[in-house]
């Protein structure tokens, strides 16, 4: 064998440098079957661009044979018992939408008191422009039910994807549904406890945020508007068991549980993030004990005071504490929290270090038109696309909303250290980073996505569902002969 090798011999010369090549990212996908964080941020770009209306659901649905509140109101009409009057000042709008966790079904509240679950195969097959779609077709929902009150909030239990629970700023109430029964009646009603005034009488306090335990289908989070998180062990009782304080009276608007089901946060009308610790430094037999109330939060967080510290935002804007309409947890990257604020600000919060990292500031309604009327909904909720740190905000005064760039590193173009490296790139390979405004033809107040396909489900001022997705296309067979 050793007769078959040739001595290697030096080259008498430096060999020549080769041009060393960047592996083209493509075949680096094909041959290992991955794709990597920063490629599809590169390509987030081209999915922000796909994104437009395609559908368009009005809430025209009837009880007991008659319109239910919501459409009357969306139409100038109260129906209260005083009679149909055109005009009369009205509750308009839907006020939450969500996603059950596998994307088969999608419920929406308004505020003039109707719950409704659609589920959404049926209700995206309707958006092909070649079927036709009667805009008062009853057979589009799953459920329909009219409580006849005010409705802020929706949530579908993360345990149990049977049950959906809603609840009003107006009432001490959360209502538990299950879908699968054919009944407009709750199979379950939880309730604050009634708080004592300074004058001794007892006042209700209403449920603002619901978030349920992906592990635990009896447990149940609940903020109300004396600044109290609620939580609830079902299997024991319909009072909560245990009560966590915020030593202020203010509403808190939005609770998430952390990843781990043990980390609490709650954005407050006053402008502070709220975090509890629901171990409490004892084990989780705490939800067990009837007796424990008043737990205060682990810590309280000023956002103004966080946003102050970003030295080019406080140069141009005068930061003042705002009221926080939303907070979530991105999917895709578990320690961004996003928050929006009553002025239309939207940004991020890192939970690990407790920084500001990224800010959405688009300019006031009253630029454009000074006299333009106030928006009158209680609040905006967006929501984050599945993947690519992508947040989905209605616009606070056009028509439309915005998707945000919220990826986690100095490549997004709404990060505070915002570093713009496009022009290294090949023109081939260029795709440059920005936010995206969608218009639509109506004004949105909440938004969902889809888990799975990331479809947008924007809920409107005038109680409409509108769906935004890629643009479908139908393709005759003669076009794909040529």
């Amino acid at each position: 064998m050793e007769s078959y090798l040739v001595p290697y011999k030096p080259p008498s010369e430096n060999p020549k440098q080769l041009n060393v090549r960047n592996r083209w990212k493509r075949s680096l996908i094909e041959v290992s079957g991955r794709v990597e964080p920063k490629y599809r941020h590169d390509l987030s770009s081209l999915l922000m661009e796909s994104y437009c209306e395609i559908g368009k659901f009005p809430h025209m649905y009837h009880t007991d044979g008659l319109p239910c509140r919501t459409y009357m109101s969306s139409v100038g009409v109260s129906n209260d018992a005083a009679a149909y009057v055109v005009g009369f000042p009205r509750k308009q709008g839907i006020s939450a939408v969500d996603f059950d966790t596998k994307g088969v079904y999608l419920a929406s509240v308004t505020r003039s008191g109707c719950l409704t679950v659609h589920d959404y195969e049926a209700l995206y097959f309707l958006t092909n422009d070649t079927l036709p779609c009667p805009i008062d077709d009853e057979i589009k929902h799953v459920l329909h039910i009219s409580l006849h009150q005010q409705l802020d909030s929706v949530r579908w239990n993360l345990a149990n994807q049977d049950e959906v629970a809603c609840a009003s700023t107006k009432s001490n109430e959360v209502r538990i549904f299950d879908i699968g029964y054919i009944s407009s009646d709750p199979v379950e009603v939880l309730r604050t406890r009634r708080a004592v005034s300074v004058i001794g009488s007892y006042y209700q306090k209403g449920v603002a945020g619901i978030a349920f335990s992906a592990t635990d289908e009896s447990r149940l989070l609940a903020s109300d508007t004396h600044g109290i998180l609620n939580i609830w062990d079902r299997r024991m009782s319909d009072l909560p068991c245990l009560e966590l304080t915020t030593n202020s009276r203010c509403t808190l608007n939005s609770i998430q549980l952390h990843s781990d089901n043990q980390i609490v946060f709650a954005g407050g009308k006053n402008g502070n993030i709220y975090i509890w610790d629901l171990r409490g430094g004892k084990a989780s037999s705490a939800f067990q004990n009837h007796n424990e109330v008043g737990r205060p939060p682990l810590t309280a967080l000023v956002l103004a005071s966080m946003l102050k510290k970003i030295g080019s935002l406080k140069a141009q804007s005068n930061i003042v504490p705002l009221e926080i309409y939303s907070i979530d947890f991105d999917p895709s990257c578990p320690y961004q929290l996003a928050f929006h604020l009553e002025d239309g600000w939207s940004g991020v919060l890192n939970i690990h270090n407790f920084q500001v990292t990224h800010v959405h500031c688009p300019p006031p309604a009253w630029l454009d038109d000074f006299n333009s009327p106030p928006d009158l909904m209680q609040s905006r909720k967006p929501a984050w696309l599945p993947t690519n740190s992508i947040y989905v905000v209605a616009s606070s005064s056009d028509q439309g909303i915005h998707l945000l760039d919220f990826y986690p590193e100095s490549s997004s173009p709404s990060h505070v250290d915002f570093i713009d490296n496009t022009e290294s790139l090949s023109e081939r390979n260029k795709h440059k980073k920005q936010n995206r405004f969608i218009p639509l033809s109506e004004g949105v107040t909440a938004c969902a996505t889809h888990p799975l396909n990331g479809t947008i489900i924007a809920g409107t001022k005038v109680s409409s569902l509108l769906v935004v997705s890629q643009q479908q296309k139908c393709y005759n067979h003669s076009d794909t002969e040529q």
